[in-house]
């Protein structure tokens, strides 16, 4: 009798899935002990998302439950970037605020979505193996370089909620597909999640469900899970319009190709151990090379896995350790967790340049080594089950080489992929900043149309009254690096006169009331946005100006001056919540009818 068989007679299955919680739990701890210990890793996205929690939260307060844009980018000029970053990590990170000091936010997030990696991977692993096996695939893929090169070298949250998307995804997607309607819903809603998440993990989940579905189909010979896959995606897309669809049509109102006009940021420069000749992109190559040995690693060991267990199947052409390989659903599951590596491989090499300028959106992915996501749950599942079947006494030395690992990956990422936050990068430094309101450098991609960041003065009032619509506001400060800097403005250089008034409402629905001197232009601390509707005194001011900055600039005459500048829900706003509307009520429709042919 096995230990788990033996477990299983004498603990109830709830407690042995609260003992396999807590041992997740405990390596998803010893994961995050170099953040915990040392506090927040300043990582490549960092700063990012701790202003982008620092202003969901406040649009919270002010009663805005989903916020549109941030203020204190562009030094209080403000962006859109609530539009076109997916809500689930921003708003996750602002409850964490909410309940959490900014200083532990980071550390708190991190354990969480490793925790849920950990529990995601556990499940996929029950389908084809007994509890501590699957246990230890958990936390093997939790402890998984490339997580921790994400929550640490990148601190890329949305893409590390990944770890808990993806393996739910497959979990779903594997399982035999009976009846074409069953299994839709629980498909669509991680694919919304997905895309939720973060943008370039919906992209590579689209394709990974597409994937599955194939070599399902072929090695079935059936249409089911092919059909069974397309009418998930649909209105799991559908879902998840609120945000997709405003997100692709506002793209026109922003610098959006900024993403990936740097060329550290194309394909054809991020393949496996790839080098680029112009020494502006030393970063790049450093956080390629990282990637890259973190890949061949993690590709070796679940292809030396896959070895192992295909051998192994052809020595026994029956059961493998008692229940694999028993039903074509079964060879099929182990059949994809063995190709993933394969198909991930072949896309960091530059072999495969036609496959990303071929399939539409794939691109948007920016480095090949993303994919390595998609690579966590298969590499620990192969893993477990190459070391399958094992003795009492083995299981326990394979316990403790589980935690070993990830012990020893804690050290490596302390090391190698923790990153030392600067003074003024803390979170306690950056929340002051926040507080006192002078704003952050905005998000290139971001930028409204027509706006230069780099012209927008730092140290602006809300508003002031210039001469001159077009007037440039600040003087350029010097550079120790040689980069540009913003300009910086001061009274002294009677550039415009400051309105002593302060703006009032909330982020997204401003008003300044105040006494103007003289007439001229009243040149605000706010970006040009099609979402904008300006109105003074009760009249709405169309074909403002422009000005150079992008700042928003209104014509005032002398005396009362009751300016208000209010978000407007766009239409492609209203059509999004509206598909939205429609994916729900199809997946309840289809709740509805699987729980009526179940008891039928």
């Amino acid at each position: 009798m096995s230990v788990v068989d033996s477990l299983r007679r004498t603990v109830p299955g709830r407690r042995s899935a609260w003992y396999a919680a807590g041992a997740l739990a405990l390596a998803a701890a010893i994961a995050v002990t170099p953040i915990a210990l040392r506090g927040a890793s300043c990582g490549h996205d960092f700063d990012f998302h701790l202003v982008s929690w620092m202003e969901a939260r406040n649009a919270w307060q002010h009663g805005l439950f989903y916020p549109h844009w941030a203020a204190s980018p562009a030094y209080g000029a403000g962006e859109p970037r609530f539009v076109f970053y997916p809500p689930l990590t921003w708003m996750l990170g602002a409850l964490l605020g909410c309940l959490f000091s900014w200083p532990l936010v980071p550390l708190v997030l991190s354990f969480l979505l490793l925790f849920a990696t950990g529990l995601a991977v556990r499940a996929l692993a029950r389908e084809s193996f007994s509890e501590l096996p699957a246990t230890l695939a958990g936390v093997l893929a939790l402890s998984s370089g490339y997580a921790l090169f994400t929550a640490c070298e990148r601190t890329a949250y949305g893409e590390l909620a990944g770890g808990l998307w993806i393996p739910l995804l497959l979990l779903f997607a594997l399982r035999p597909t009976t009846r074409v309607w069953k299994g839709v819903v629980p498909i669509s809603l991680t694919l919304s999640a997905c895309w939720l998440s973060n943008a370039p993990l919906g992209v590579m989940a689209t394709y990974l469900l597409a994937f599955v579905a194939a070599v399902q189909s072929l090695s079935e010979r059936s249409l089911k899970p092919a059909l069974r896959a397309a009418s998930a995606a649909a209105p799991g897309l559908l879902l998840c319009g609120f945000y997709l669809l405003p997100a692709a049509w506002e793209q026109r109102w922003v610098e959006i190709e900024q993403a990936t006009s740097d060329p550290g940021e194309r394909i054809e420069n991020s393949f496996l151990f790839g080098h680029h000749a112009d020494p502006s992109l030393l970063f790049h190559d450093q956080v390629l090379r990282q990637a890259s040995w973190i890949g061949t690693g993690m590709l070796a060991v679940s292809l030396l896995a896959a070895f192992v267990l295909l051998l192994r199947r052809r020595q026994k052409a029956a059961a493998y350790a008692g229940d694999q390989y028993q039903t074509e659903s079964q060879r099929t599951w182990y059949l994809i967790l063995m190709l993933i590596p394969a198909v991930v491989l072949l896309l960091q090499l530059p072999i495969s340049l036609p496959i990303w300028n071929h399939l539409p959106k794939l691109r948007f992915l920016q480095f090949p080594w993303r994919w390595l996501l998609v690579l966590e749950a298969p590499l620990a599942l192969l893993v477990i089950a190459a070391l399958q079947p094992l003795r009492k006494a083995s299981r326990r030395v394979l316990t403790v080489l589980c935690f070993a690992c990830c012990v020893a990956s804690a050290v490596y990422a302390n090391h190698a992929f923790y990153q030392p936050c600067e003074e003024q990068d803390r979170p306690s430094a950056v929340a002051e900043v926040w507080q006192h309101g002078a704003g952050f450098e905005g998000t290139s991609e971001y930028t409204p149309l027509g706006a230069d960041s780099s012209l927008t003065a730092t140290g602006l009032p809300a508003a002031c009254l210039a001469d001159s619509a077009t007037l440039p506001l600040g003087e350029p400060r010097p550079s120790n690096d040689g980069d540009a800097t913003a300009p910086l403005w001061s009274p002294q250089q009677h550039s415009c006169m400051p309105v002593a008034a302060p703006w009032s409402g909330s982020p997204e629905h401003l008003r300044l009331v105040t006494q103007l001197p003289k007439s001229g232009w009243l040149i605000l601390r706010l970006n040009r946005y099609p979402a904008w509707r300006v109105s003074l005194n009760g009249q709405e001011q169309k074909n403002l100006p422009q000005r150079a900055d992008g700042l928003i600039v209104v014509p005032a005459q002398a005396g009362q001056a009751d300016l208000a500048v209010d978000w407007q829900t766009t239409p492609d706003v209203w059509l999004g919540r509206g598909l939205s509307l429609l994916g729900g009520m199809i997946l309840l429709i289809l709740v509805r009818f699987n729980r009526r042919s179940q008891n039928a």
